[in-house]
């Protein structure tokens, strides 16, 4: 796993896709929607690694080493998913400079611990729609790349609206309830962990299935 891992990020992500993360630097635009910053990821780099993999036959290449399938899957999965992680760590800083700079709260959502928390449910509710789709083919990438992002703004709209809307949600916003967003913040860790679980082993499942 370890050598495919390697393969993952010597061979088939390119360095300029690790660009990408500095989007995180968006977080300290005042007064923004600041999911969209992290969604850039979603936007640009996941698809195009895949895109690009598939210009250089990259699956069929993987899948004639002595692996198997679902070891490939999980190893582009588990590439992707530090990727996201890495968003996260890179955005971190900037969320806290944001914070010292305006000492003032958002119109929607602050880049606290709730943010974070909520940013890590995005990426696994983007990955476990992304993943199976595309592994059910192990080609296509347009549909499951669009419904992927769907799901994440879809996701990201509803946070939004529902603490901007719901008055028992206003402690996950501001900085003022520790508490009950270090719990959010855990929960999204751990969803992440889990649904990217269910993403790989329904993938994997598919992907085994096919022949390429």
């Amino acid at each position: 796993m370890l050598h495919l891992l390697y393969k993952e990020f010597r061979l088939s992500i390119h360095p300029l896709f690790f660009l990408i993360l500095l989007c995180g630097t968006l977080l300290l635009i005042p007064q923004w929607v600041f999911f969209v910053a992290m969604m850039y990821l979603l936007f640009i780099a996941v698809p195009n690694i895949f895109i690009t993999g598939k210009a250089q036959n990259d699956l069929v290449f993987s899948v004639m080493l002595p692996v198997r399938k679902r070891d490939v899957v999980k190893s582009r999965i588990l590439s992707i998913a530090i990727l996201q992680i890495l968003q996260i760590l890179v955005a971190v800083p900037f969320a806290i400079l944001n914070i010292k700079l305006y000492q003032a709260e958002n119109f929607l959502l602050d880049p606290n611990f709730s943010f974070f928390g909520f940013v890590f449910a995005m990426y696994a509710v983007h990955n476990v729609v992304f993943f199976p789709l595309f592994y059910k083919t192990g080609y296509k990438i347009g549909i499951p790349s669009m419904a992927g992002i769907a799901a994440a703004v879809l996701f990201a709209t509803t946070v939004e609206f529902a603490i901007l809307f719901v008055p028992a949600l206003k402690v996950l916003d501001g900085f003022g309830h520790l508490a009950p967003q270090l719990w959010l913040l855990s929960a999204g860790i751990l969803f992440f962990v889990i649904i990217n679980m269910v993403a790989y082993r329904i993938s994997a499942r598919r992907f085994t299935n096919i022949d390429l």
